[in-house]
């Protein structure tokens, strides 16, 4: 299976040198070429570069590793989008990252999952710290994933894919529930920048 990251930024060339580690044939669509084919040059011959269109092309999961306020136009240039899973990682966040632009009532993956109805959006990665991508950044313990989709299908191929990457794939339900997820990855962002702990950490559910 080849996947697709679009953006090159910290958490899309992170998630591209994680998959790479575990041997992914992975494509980086990147709106900087030279970035992205210096990316791929750096990482070998499991991971090439190629604009975003041609890079959705040629993959069956694709991950969408961009601002939310990127996303809807960058979905307009990718070309056809039927039968792909489109992975959204992304928070809706404000400009001074204090709070979300959406929230309780709908969300940034909802959002997308209007604007592409023939794709199925899956939520996933949105409370993860580029910084913890790398599995060497997460040797004490196992860390989460939440991984919300309405499509069965799609929602298994992520979790096989967030598995792959070393963490623990949690189903956290329909895609509405992203609506809930943002929030968490909202409060992630506090901790992490603003109540001093540094982007090194990121929430569990726990059950006990």
């Amino acid at each position: 299976m080849t996947i697709a990251v679009i953006g090159s930024g910290n958490m899309g060339s992170a998630l591209v040198k994680a998959m790479a580690a575990q041997g992914m044939d992975v494509v980086l669509g990147a709106r900087d070429a030279a970035k992205g084919e210096a990316l791929a040059a750096e990482l070998g011959h499991r991971v090439r570069s190629a604009s975003p269109a041609e890079a959705v092309r040629v993959a069956s999961v694709v991950v969408l590793a961009l601002p939310y306020d990127a996303i809807a136009g960058t979905l307009a240039s990718l070309g056809p989008l039927q039968g792909k899973v489109l992975v959204d990682i992304s928070n809706p966040l404000t400009a001074d990252f204090q709070g979300l632009q959406l929230g309780t009532t709908t969300s940034a993956a909802e959002a997308i999952q209007a604007a592409a109805p023939e794709a199925q959006v899956v939520k996933a990665f949105n409370t993860i710290f580029a910084q913890l991508l790398a599995p060497e950044a997460r040797t004490v313990s196992t860390l989460q994933v939440f991984v919300a989709a309405d499509d069965a299908a799609a929602k298994e191929q992520v979790r096989a894919l967030v598995t792959t990457l070393g963490f623990e794939a949690v189903d956290a339900g329909t895609l509405r529930n992203s609506r809930f997820l943002e929030p968490v990855g909202m409060m992630n962002i506090q901790f992490g920048f603003f109540l001093g702990r540094g982007p090194v950490v990121a929430p569990a559910w726990v059950q006990v």
